[in-house]
Order: structure tokens, then C-alpha cells, then sequence
């Protein structure tokens, strides 16, 4: 997987940087969208930019690769997955509470009609 999915020497090091501090700042992002009703667009606008901050993490600690459009097309995948989980989650979460006479929870990530 090294040189595909990471680039550094150990697999902990793409770990720690993309799927904990980057998978936790898209969490938030996702979450911080969805509670101010912003748009798709804007989740993705802002998740790109945490793409190229975590690239740069990756450059200025390890020694990565800054421009690379690969790694940070990889890094980016993940922080958006990570980041409309969130999001869902959280519309979820709202529109269950704001609107509890008209929707319950349907699961983790979804909602449905009241019966």
C-alpha cells in the first residue's frame, strides 16, 4: 500500500496525521456545516482546504511531498467521507429534534416520516 495510498516509511504516520487530526478537524467541519444549514458545496470547498493543510502537515513533518496531486487527491477522499458523515450525522440529529412530530431516527444517518 505504501507509494498508493501513504508515501511515508510506516503506515501510522498517514494514521495519525490524515485519519486523526485531518478525520477530526472533517468531522467538525462536517458537523459545523450541517448545524448553520450551509450546502454541499461549501462542506466540500471547505473540506479541500483541509486537504491542502493536512498535505502540508505531511511535508513539513515527515518530509512528504507538498504538491502532489495524488496524495493529496487520497488525503482529500478521506477527509470527505469523514466529513459528510458528520454532516449527515448531524442533520440527522437536527432534524429529529427540531422536527420530532414529524420524523423520528431511522439509524445512524438517516431519518424517516412518523407512522
Amino acid at each position: 500500500m505504501q507509494g498508493i495510498i501513504y508515501e511515508e516509511s510506516s503506515v501510522l504516520y498517514f494514521f495519525f496525521i490524515t485519519l486523526v487530526l485531518g478525520g477530526v478537524g472533517a468531522w467538525m467541519t462536517g458537523r459545523a456545516c450541517a448545524a448553520t444549514w450551509r450546502p454541499y458545496g461549501a462542506l466540500v470547498f471547505y473540506l479541500m482546504v483541509l486537504g491542502v493543510a493536512v498535505r502540508f502537515i505531511h511535508f513539513s513533518i515527515f518530509g512528504g511531498t507538498l504538491l502532489s496531486l495524488h496524495y493529496y487527491a487520497v488525503d482529500t477522499i478521506v477527509l470527505m467521507a469523514i466529513g459528510f458523515v458528520g454532516y449527515v450525522h448531524t442533520r440527522t440529529g437536527m432534524m429529529v429534534r427540531q422536527y420530532y412530530w414529524l420524523y423520528e431516527r431511522a439509524g445512524f444517518l438517516g431519518w424517516r416520516a412518523k407512522a
